[in-house]
């Protein structure tokens, strides 16, 4: 995808930045811009594959995920180490952001967009998973954007309930309940495909 960033006359390279989150963030408040690129490229892809998975709108998923990178350059000296994981807090604007829009009147929806393939699967391997994710996808659509969200990272962020209810800003009993409701009905959206979704899930 193309990342506008809130920067301008980028330098024609950027030596790569070896330091975790939380020192690319202090970097940040002293206008570090090297720093913010680098955290831009580390969480992009899948902030705005949570995003494309909610709304289903290339569109709308690209813009959620950069207003995100853009919020953070601007709250850059807001940040306090320590106090939360970066992607527990980037996670959460997605999401809220996410809900936001989805509450709000929409005329219309793209169709699913397929995982991308694996180059060592074979040909057969990777149209399976394909339409599995397909089917996965097109399910989670039609369930409510809370359920949705909260499958969403426990699916395909592979995160805790504990840490979806912190993403969510949601109680982990209210997490275990909207999961529990999400994969009942998920259970009856896809039918003779669960098991199919299950495997490539635990696969994946």
């Amino acid at each position: 995808m193309t990342t506008i960033l809130p920067l301008s006359d980028p330098p024609a390279r950027l030596e790569r930045i070896v330091c975790d989150d939380d020192g690319l963030l202090e970097r940040m408040r002293e206008d570090d811009t090297a720093a913010y690129r680098e955290l831009v490229a580390r969480h992009i892809d899948r902030a705005y594959a949570l995003a494309l998975r909610i709304l289903r709108s290339t569109a709308d998923a690209e813009d959620v995920a950069q207003d995100a990178f853009i919020k953070t350059w601007q709250n850059r000296r807001a940040w306090q180490s320590g106090k939360a994981k970066f992607s527990t807090w980037l996670y959460r604007v997605i999401v809220n952001r996410c809900i936001d829009l989805k509450r709000a009147p929409r005329s219309q929806w793209i169709e699913q967009i397929p995982e991308p393939a694996d180059d060592k699967e074979d040909a057969l391997t990777t149209i399976h998973k394909r339409q599995i994710y397909g089917q996965l996808d097109s399910a989670l659509a039609r369930l409510p954007v809370q359920q949705r969200s909260a499958l969403a990272l426990s699916y395909y962020e592979e995160m805790s309930n504990g840490a979806i209810a912190e993403v969510m800003g949601a109680s982990v009993s209210a997490v275990e309940s909207l999961l529990k409701r999400g994969r009942q009905r998920l259970r009856e959206l896809l039918k003779r495909s669960e098991r199919d979704v299950r495997i490539v899930l635990e696969q994946s």
